[in-house]
């Protein structure tokens, strides 16, 4: 044969082979424009989906009010992000290839239409989408799927066949109390408890209404409440609206929670006994739904608790800023606290200033004082007197603004110590409270002036020039040439330590009445009652500029002493701070050997 002519026809034929597959692939396989399947679909538009997968019963979803709801084959609240997920995944849906109407007719039974893996509806509103998913292809990897209406049969991946339900309870909401945000009122029954609480719409702080009007606990019932968001489903026992509710503990139940927002009732709860096959786990149902299930009895364990666990376990709650504290009593010990700025605190009728901290310390400890025990909820004027109610011994009063009486957050009243509690009542209350004695210790029940400014003074060791002490008509002084730099004083004799002395220098600029030293008395009438004698150790410091300060020591106390200072021409007596009471020991000692 010619070569040449093999060669031609062995062209001819490449050529033919190319244009039936051409052709082939253009007919079979027209390129998706960018097609997309439902392009108009709009998740947030559905209101309905129906589902039928192949030989199982139709499960139908309704969005009404705002949520989805089962309709078939089962009446029950639905799992939204299930939904959601369905028709966001149809939504992004993008075939790979459609077929056309040509070989459809052809290999009408290679599709699975006749009998299709699921079908589904989507209805939004009056517009109706029917979606056949038929058989996978050949490889697997991918499904045909058939829109009811549209021409042809699209090839799509099989990825978003795992958001089609197959059962019910895949779409089932799983929460055993769906959504309580927003809740305002709260009724439980536990028991022969009845108990009804309700938030407050300015303050949002929860008040007991039954069976008594009290403080909640608002912690424990956020607690509460988030415990049970977390409780979920373990099993969908029966929705026969005929079975019997008794044998699951359901009838009456153990516990029952309404849950309401204003006037609306969001969900409700029943809780019944534990499960046969599961001691942790207890029978339940939501109301208006009539399927029983399974459910962890652990975040429920909080609402089966006693009236008294859904009660404030503090005296007060601060509702506003303190502006103001009152204190009465005891004696004739009545004065107020009165802020000026934001840590800036008076005292009217005083000169001294006014310890911040303290002040702050005290209205912490006044907001952390527990109940220890509920001892009357409702008070007779026989129960106050018996429980040194009825002429309080001590009174503190807060206010939201200063100098206004009306402005008051709250008001305690401290009653008879016993030995192991003390009794409280709030003016606003008639119930009677007990605190332990180690907190009402904690309370400051001494004069005015155990407020004053604990920083005696505040300089920086640069600015010493000398420090002298004094004992026993003893004197051991030293200049300060610079930093680490001291020297003894013409006419003193002794070892000195430079770093050490620059050590207690620096905490002697900061001098402080520590929390746990406070005064101890002011405008000492007899100093003799506090060890203050002549002849007794006294340090002096004196800055460069000749300011001169000075303590005076006295009465000794394990490893520190009692001190004495001038402050505003009034004698002041407190416990000197123990390490700086070793520094001076160690650092400036008056041998008695000393001439």
């Amino acid at each position: 044969m010619n070569s040449k002519h093999t060669f031609t026809w062995f062209i001819l034929a490449v050529l033919l082979l190319a244009f039936i597959v051409g052709y082939r692939f253009f007919e079979r396989s027209q390129a998706v424009e960018p097609l997309e399947m439902l392009s108009n679909l709009r998740p947030l538009a559905v209101t309905g989906v129906q589902v039928s997968p192949r030989d199982t019963a139709e499960i139908c979803v309704v969005n009404t009010n705002g949520g989805w709801f089962l309709t078939q084959p089962v009446a029950y609240p639905a799992q939204v992000s299930a939904i959601e997920s369905l028709l966001t995944a149809l939504q992004k849906l993008k075939p790979v290839v459609r077929i056309g109407s040509a070989e459809i007719s052809q290999n009408h039974s290679e599709f699975g239409f006749n009998s299709p893996w699921a079908s589904l509806v989507i209805q939004s509103g009056d517009e109706r989408r029917e979606i056949l998913v038929g058989n996978k292809t050949p490889p697997g990897d991918g499904v045909y799927v058939q829109v009811v209406g549209r021409d042809g049969v699209f090839i799509t991946d099989i990825d978003w066949l795992k958001y089609i339900p197959q059962t019910a309870n895949d779409w089932r909401d799983t929460s055993l109390a769906g959504d309580t945000t927003g809740c305002d009122s709260i009724v439980l029954t536990n028991g022969t408890k009845i108990i009804e609480l309700r938030r407050d719409a300015a303050s949002h702080l929860w008040k007991m209404i039954h069976p008594l009007t009290a403080r909640a606990n608002g912690d424990y019932i956020a607690d509460a409440l988030q415990k049970l968001q977390t409780a979920h489903v373990s099993q969908f026992i029966t929705d026969n609206p005929n079975a019997d509710m008794s044998a699951f503990g359901l009838q009456p139940a153990n516990l029952d929670l309404w849950f309401d927002q204003g006037s609306n009732v969001l969900t409700s709860v029943h809780v019944g006994k534990a499960s046969t096959n599961d001691s942790t786990e207890v029978f339940a149902k939501r109301d208006r739904w009539n399927t029983v299930l399974t459910t962890p009895a652990q975040p429920l364990s909080s609402w089966m608790g006693a009236v008294n666990d859904f009660r404030d376990p503090y005296l007060l709650e601060l509702t506003a800023p303190v502006a103001e504290i009152e204190m009465i009593g005891p004696g004739t010990n009545h004065f107020i606290l009165r802020r000026q700025a934001a840590n800036a605190w008076t005292i009217p009728g005083q000169t001294f200033p006014v310890d911040a901290d303290s002040v702050q310390s005290l209205i912490q400890m006044l907001a952390g004082l527990r109940v220890s025990e509920f001892v009357k909820d409702v008070a007779t004027p026989t129960d106050l007197a018996a429980h040194g109610l009825a002429t309080p011994s001590r009174q503190i009063i807060l206010r939201s603004a200063g100098g206004d009486t009306n402005a008051v957050i709250a008001q305690l009243l401290f009653g008879a110590a016993r030995t192991n509690e003390v009794f409280v009542q709030r003016s606003d209350e008639n119930s009677v409270y007990a605190i332990s004695p180690e907190d009402f210790g904690g309370l400051p029940a001494g004069p005015v002036w155990q407020f004053r400014e604990r920083r005696l003074w505040n300089f920086a060791e640069g600015d010493i020039a000398e420090i002298a002490v004094h004992q026993n008509g003893k004197t051991l002084e030293v200049l300060h040439n610079g930093p680490n730099k001291w020297s003894l004083a013409p006419g003193s004799q002794g070892i000195i330590n430079p770093q050490g002395l620059e050590y207690l220098a620096h905490d002697l600029g900061d001098l402080a009445v520590g929390s746990s030293a406070a005064w101890a008395a002011r405008g000492v009438a007899n100093p003799a009652n506090y060890g203050l004698k002549p002849g007794n150790l006294s340090l002096t410091v004196t800055l460069k500029n000749r300011d001169t300060t000075t303590v005076d020591f006295g009465l000794q106390l394990g490893q520190t002493a009692l001190a004495a200072v001038t402050l505003d021409g009034e004698r002041w007596v407190f416990i000197f701070p123990p390490d700086l009471y070793l520094l001076i020991m160690s650092y400036l000692p008056v041998s008695p050997n000393v001439p």
